[in-house]
């Protein structure tokens, strides 16, 4: 079976915060990931650059990271009793729930679409207390059914796994009818919890599915590394995953070899660059810079 899956984004405005000497600011989260993930270890960072420190004047409130969204039910009067200056909500669940808990602590959102789901009445003025990320990967989830179909013709059956949490019938109805536009069958399977998504994707491999296609949602993204024992290797990534060791085989496989034959047919200087990009370097995956020499002139560069 192949994969498919990835998200892009767009911000609406966030007014910058005046500091006020002296006061502590109290920062609640509500999100899926941990702690120190990545992305939070970059946005604290970037609080940081902006004045705001935390243990001198940020203080961060326990108990919102990992969260399930079971959990969220209890943990939402907890945090707005807090009463934090502003609140982090990672998805459409978490936020929807403190959208109906308060009207006044201000909420910083990152979501599939911010003005769709309801929370802002447009990018440029939010309005109410929601602002936030946009990460319009829905509005990708149709492109990447194509590409799926292109990349694999032979196939005639397909699935679009979907967070129950999130999709909506609108959307899963098009991507049956786009399905449909290239004579392909698409089996619908829709997950609520983490645990679920493993044994979904092995009831539409016994169904005959021969290819997969992950629509976008917090959960199947936090979840993605316990999707990929069931594809064999045959996947497709569209989105770069910091601090992967083995980025050149998670991303191209075994076509690998031949991008990096191209790359130095058609950007010898390297012009074109990126922390994860197509270069005969290192990286941990057993590539070395005399290896991907040798496989440079073994192929040979014409036209």
């Amino acid at each position: 079976m192949r994969l498919l899956g990835g998200a892009t984004a767009s911000a609406s405005p966030v007014p910058a915060i005046a500091q006020q000497p002296g006061r502590t600011y109290r920062l609640g989260f509500l999100i899926p990931v941990a702690r120190y993930a990545p992305a939070l270890i970059a946005f604290l960072d970037e609080l940081r650059a902006h004045g705001f420190v935390e243990g001198q004047n940020l203080e961060i409130l326990p108990g919102g990271f990992e969260v399930r969204n079971e959990q969220i039910a209890d943990l939402v009067p907890v945090l707005v009793k807090a009463a934090p200056d502003t609140i982090i909500s990672g998805g459409d669940f978490s936020t929807r729930a403190l959208q109906n808990a308060t009207k006044t602590i201000p909420i910083v959102v990152i979501t599939e679409d911010v003005v769709g789901a309801g929370f802002a009445a447009s990018l440029a003025r939010p309005g109410g207390n929601i602002t936030g990320i946009s990460l319009m990967s829905t509005d990708l989830d149709g492109k990447r059914q194509d590409v799926l179909v292109e990349a694999v013709p032979s196939v005639r059956r397909f699935a679009a796994l979907a967070d129950s949490n999130v999709a909506t019938l609108r959307h899963l109805q098009r991507l049956e009818e786009v399905a449909r536009m290239h004579g392909k069958e698409l089996l619908i399977i829709q997950t609520a919890k983490a645990e679920e998504v493993v044994p979904a994707i092995n009831g539409a491999s016994a169904k005959g599915v021969g290819a997969l296609n992950v629509l976008a949602s917090p959960m199947l993204f936090l979840n993605r590394h316990h999707l990929a024992p069931n594809f064999n290797g045959h996947r497709y990534q569209n989105y770069p995953e910091r601090g992967a060791k083995n980025y050149r085989w998670m991303y191209w496989g075994d076509a690998f070899p031949t991008l990096l034959f191209l790359k130095k047919k058609y950007d010898p200087d390297g012009f074109f660059r990126f922390e994860q990009d197509i270069s005969p370097y290192p990286d941990g995956d057993g590539i070395t810079r005399s290896a991907a020499a040798s496989r440079f002139t073994d192929m040979t560069i014409s036209g």
